[in-house]
């Protein structure tokens, strides 16, 4: 980051105080980075929104300010698709496909390359935090009672996860953020992003293969605390979420704004004959909503100040020129495992102009691979260790660590190339 004193000398005199919004900003996405307050329950989310709230105590920010600089199509895409996945997850359909991967065990390979394609393929159009939340004890228990050990398919969960979230704009909620900011075509980044994913996932199933097939026998039991919470399969409530959600991905080749027609598939299911409002608004994520609020108030004040350009003309000075797409890649990589994936590209959306949209489809696909390195590099993998620990295994960082940052540097390896090769 720029130097104080550096920085002010360019900042335009206005009602906001540039130093207080700058201290604020630096000590919110140092918090961040840390992922916690010493003394205080106060986790990312909690941060975030503490940071916008003293921007506008202390910085000058207005609430009309406030209000524009969310990126309200993002908040509304994100929504939406939360529904959307809400009705798929109360009509039982993420336990019927878990439980259908459970059941080819007998050939331990074969289980685990459909496990990660299948992963992989749901999470590429669903929210695939809800993905790992569900498969993840049906999938350990079946590996427990058939006496293999769960973790390395359990890492292999996580890490299939988020390399398909980055096969689509709507795969994590920080690929639908680039995707609104920087106004890309649904149908152009899944072709720009086809090759370097489909590497990503063959390199994780190879090596995570190679590195875990002497070590699949295990002797533990199922946990006695863990009692089995699958929901009860809906065939008619089923295919139609499926035939919904077809409609909204071909709607969203057409000029028609994203964010409309996923608040409009959710309007259908909150009519629902089956399911409560409170049972389908019960399992969308406000917190990653008040993350990102929180995150764009944060990121807009400092931009808005001025010193989002003068970073980037600085790092370049310094000989980090962040438009160049490996450096950029590189950089997302490492930022999303610093300070969390969403602060990492809510903060190079601000400092970057995105074009061409080369630039926007690699910090896209750079902060989806990036998030498999450790378990703190994506919210999918600490959901999947959570759920592994209640059901009495234990993945350590030095286990994911293992299989994820081989799988993370052969993932960043073949998108390096995939840059070269489309330059």
């Amino acid at each position: 980051m720029l130097p104080t004193t550096a920085l002010l000398a360019v900042v335009p005199a206005g009602p906001h105080d540039p130093p207080v919004i700058l201290t604020i900003f630096a000590i919110t996405y140092a918090a961040i980075a840390m992922g916690h307050v010493p003394g205080l329950k106060l986790n990312r989310v909690g941060i975030a929104l503490l940071g916008a709230i003293a921007l506008m105590i202390f910085g000058g920010v207005s609430s009309a300010e406030v209000v524009s600089y969310i990126n309200w199509p993002t908040i509304f895409l994100l929504f939406g698709f939360f529904v959307i996945s809400a009705q798929l997850r109360l009509s039982g359909f993420y336990d019927v496909v878990a439980a259908g991967i459970s059941a080819r065990l007998g050939h331990p390979a074969r289980f685990l390359l459909v496990l990660m394609a299948v992963t992989a393929g749901l999470s590429a159009f669903l929210n695939h935090d809800i993905v790992c939340f569900v498969f993840t004890p049906i999938v350990g228990v079946a590996l427990l009672r058939q006496r293999l050990n769960p973790v390395p398919f359990l890492i292999a969960l996580a890490i299939a996860s988020n390399l398909g979230a980055a096969a689509t704009l709507i795969g994590n909620p920080q690929d639908m953020m680039i995707g609104q900011v920087a106004h890309l075509g649904f149908g152009h980044y899944m072709l720009w992003s086809a090759l370097p994913v489909f590497f990503g996932l063959a390199a994780a199933y190879g090596i995570i293969w190679v590195l875990s097939q002497k070590q699949l026998q295990s002797g533990r039991p199922v946990s006695e605390t863990w009692k089995e919470q699958s929901r009860p399969f809906n065939r008619w409530h089923t295919i139609k979420g499926l035939i919904i959600l077809g409609v909204v991905v071909g709607l969203f080749f057409s000029r028609l704004p994203k964010e409309v027609i996923a608040l409009a598939a959710a309007g259908i299911h909150l009519a629902s004959t089956k399911f409560r409002t409170n049972d389908l608004l019960g399992l969308v994520d406000w917190p990653i909503l008040v993350l990102f609020m929180g995150l764009f108030v944060v990121t807009g004040a400092f931009e808005s100040a001025g010193y989002g350009g003068q970073a980037v003309n600085w790092l370049a000075h310094s000989g980090v020129p962040l438009r160049a797409p490996a450096v950029l890649a590189m950089t997302t990589a490492a930022l999303s495992n610093l300070i969390n994936n969403s602060a990492a590209v809510m903060l190079l959306l601000k400092f970057l102009p995105l074009a061409p949209p080369t630039l926007a489809y690699v910090l896209a696909l750079a902060n989806s691979f990036g998030g498999s390195l450790i378990i703190l590099g994506s919210v999918s993998n600490i959901i999947v260790v959570q759920q592994a620990r209640e059901l009495g295994v234990k993945i350590s960082f030095r286990d994911f660590a293992r299989l994820g940052v081989p799988v993370t540097l052969a993932a960043l390896g073949g998108l390096l190339g995939w840059i070269f090769l489309a330059a």
